[in-house]
């Protein structure tokens, strides 16, 4: 990485959207507002969930050096609704931001899901409710309400000490029939069309687009835009959006590089550019019921568990181990 030439991207980048937090919708339309990064904030049935949260100025272990944000979060802090469920894929700083999680916490008292090892991290903050999550695990709000976690290729890590000490992943969100997927990070692989045959497409799709030059540096862990076009389709997707570009500068790209080869990846592949968009930092994107096509519940490949009958973290170990942790995806070396 440190011999590739790094595309320089402006100081400061200013913000074009105010979030339509006020928009009428019906109780089971789907209202998702692009915050920034991989956080986005999603809003159906009267619950609101936040993936990923980071407002730190930084995405770094330290308040003086690391990746810095070139542009302010798209919904300000004080502007936040209620959360209700905070969902955080895997622990690098870029996703996991204890600033922001303990801000979290003194406002609003959130569940907070995590993968399988990260309650290490999460317990010191004093966060009642956080749930630790192995591949296919779930976690049941209500009876109408279902996060799943699932496979991603990636890594973990926040130091040199405790790589590959706890999981990674995504998640699969279902609410009134409807399916929302987050990737977290992830690279191109099988996974995808696993979780599509496990649990069903989903009806709008969150794919990672940046950090993905040098390739062969970033292909294991990031996919580009091409390869996320490639994701939406093995998923079967009705509706995807693209994140984790245009924040904070972690690979050699241009700002603007994956928007364009995003339609560039579209044309070539014949995907119409409204089945996977991208959206302005602080811009919220409502799907109307009429659009969303309503099913039965996802089979039940997955381990659920209510929430009343979850029991939080162990301090000193993870979830359980399942069977399919054996199943993981390629990883990188």
């Amino acid at each position: 990485m440190l011999r590739e030439e790094r595309s320089r991207w402006p100081d400061r980048v200013e913000n074009k959207n105010i979030p339509t937090f006020g928009e009428p919708r019906q109780r089971d339309d789907i209202a998702i507002t692009f915050v920034n990064h991989a956080t986005f904030l999603i809003q159906v049935n009267g619950i609101a969930i936040l993936t990923d949260p980071i407002w730190s100025e930084r995405a770094s272990p330290v308040g003086w050096a690391g990746p810095k944000r070139v542009r302010d979060p798209g919904v300000a802090w004080e502007a936040l609704p209620r959360i209700d469920i905070v969902l955080l894929s895997h622990n690098h700083y870029d996703h996991l931001d204890i600033t922001t999680l303990a801000k979290l916490r003194d406002r609003f008292d959130p569940i907070m899901l995590v993968a399988a090892g990260d309650g290490r991290i999460i317990e010191p903050l004093g966060i009642r409710q956080v749930h630790e999550l192995d591949w296919w695990s779930s976690f049941a709000l209500n009876e109408q309400c279902k996060f799943t976690f699932v496979p991603a290729q990636h890594f973990s890590a926040r130091s040199v000490f405790d790589r590959q000490k706890s999981l990674w992943g995504g998640y699969l969100i279902e609410v009134l029939g409807r399916r929302v997927y987050f990737s977290g990070d992830t690279g191109y692989s099988v996974h995808f069309a696993d979780i599509r045959r496990r649990l069903g497409c989903p009806d709008i799709a969150l794919l990672g687009i940046g950090s993905y030059e040098p390739q062969w540096f970033m292909k294991p862990v990031h996919m580009n835009p091409a390869e996320a076009v490639e994701a939406h389709r093995d998923l079967g997707a009705k509706h995807s959006i693209g994140m984790h570009f245009g924040t904070f500068q972690l690979s050699a790209e241009a700002i603007d590089q994956p928007v364009l080869d995003l339609a560039r990846a579209l044309k070539e592949r014949g995907v119409p550019e409204s089945a996977f968009v991208t959206l302005e930092v602080g811009e919220t994107r409502t799907y109307r019921a009429a659009e969303l096509t309503r099913d039965a519940p996802s089979p039940d490949h997955a381990q659920t568990l209510s929430r009343n009958a979850f029991a939080p973290h162990r301090p000193n170990g993870a979830a359980p181990e399942s069977p399919d942790r054996q199943r993981r995806p390629p990883q990188p070396l």
